[in-house]
């Protein structure tokens, strides 16, 4: 499965890199943004490249470096890839004095190179429990500056936390209206055996949400597992705590007139940077951007994140829920 940026031209547009910026992709993913930006900067200027998978830094590299030919050593020097989280910029920053960046993006969504890792980010395969990104924080003994980051399977949570924590979870980060009876089935099956793939989740989920409850949807059917799967995933690898780590620390890692741009997938992430983006704008601190380089539309309103177009979700169904807020920094 090959994985298509969302958002790419609102993004560059928006973000309008110039030729000898620095800007960031804390979550670069494949690089499909990242290529893009690249392009636009060079050939002066320098990229920051992040990501918590490093199989995802090797293929963002390989794209990069072959999508825009690039062979010239000090060309390749100006892409800067480190395996690390965005919520620790301002220490990476630091540590390779690199000073802040004109521009930063970050996606929030997880990449199509996920769904094929096996972990079980995918409730339509039958694998292993266990969502991390990052598996070798534990597996390696490495630690980061969030100790907690990742440290657990969803297994381990699954068939351990006591049926109070993980209805919370079920309810606190994937809003499912089921959470109570969820995780009242998951104690039960546990004490019959162990729950250890996504098939076994996905199986228990079925059994306490009823059939009619799928199809209220008009416009999509949605699976039953989507909110607790999504849920877990959360919840496993902190990104409700990142996001919001990160930005309360914008300051520190954007200049003056720097541009941020954030694609959310869900309600809770969208929640945290509008308000985050609404309260630098009330402290005089940001300008909410939402027309790429100038070009008004019906379809970006003042207060509304831009959202995909028709023909983009057409050919790209993930894009579907994605919103993109921007601000430039005063």
């Amino acid at each position: 499965m090959i994985h298509v940026p969302v958002l790419l031209k609102e993004v560059i547009e928006i973000l309008d890199p110039q030729p000898g910026e620095f800007f960031i992709d804390g979550t670069i993913g494949s690089g499909g943004h990242a290529v893009k930006i690249f392009e636009k900067i060079l050939p002066n200027g320098k990229l920051l490249g992040l990501d918590l998978d490093k199989n995802n830094l090797k293929i963002a590299k390989s794209k990069i470096l072959t999508e825009l030919r690039i062979k010239n050593s000090e060309l390749r020097n100006n892409l800067i890839l480190i395996h690390g989280n965005y919520t620790d910029l301002p220490e990476i920053l630091k540590k390779e004095k690199l000073g802040k960046a004109n521009g930063l993006i970050i996606d929030l969504g997880f990449s199509s190179e996920h769904l094929e890792s096996g972990r079980g980010f995918s409730f339509l395969k039958n694998e292993p429990l266990d969502m991390r990104y990052n598996v070798e924080t534990r597996d390696k003994g490495q630690e980061t500056s969030d100790k907690r980051q990742a440290t657990r399977t969803v297994t381990e949570i699954i068939n351990s936390f006591n049926e109070k924590d993980l209805a919370e979870i079920f309810w606190k980060y994937g809003e499912e209206r089921y959470s109570r009876q969820i995780a009242r089935k998951i104690i039960e099956e546990r004490k019959i055996k162990p729950i250890k793939t996504t098939f076994d989740l996905v199986e228990i989920i079925k059994k306490v949400i009823p059939p009619s409850h799928f199809h209220r949807h008009s416009h999509r059917q949605i699976h039953p597992a989507t909110k607790v799967f999504q849920a877990l995933r959360i919840y496993v690898n902190h990104e409700l705590e990142n996001l919001e780590k990160i930005l309360k620390n914008l300051g520190k890692i954007i200049k003056n007139k720097g541009r941020i741009a954030i694609i959310s997938y869900h309600s809770l992430e969208d929640r945290l940077v509008k308000n985050y983006f609404r309260e630098l704008k009330n402290q005089r601190k940001a300008q909410i951007l939402t027309n790429p380089a100038g070009k008004p539309s019906v379809s970006y309103g003042a207060r509304k994140p831009i959202r995909p177009t028709n023909e983009e979700i057409q050919a790209n169904p993930r894009s579907r829920s994605a919103k993109l807020r921007v601000i430039i920094l005063r």
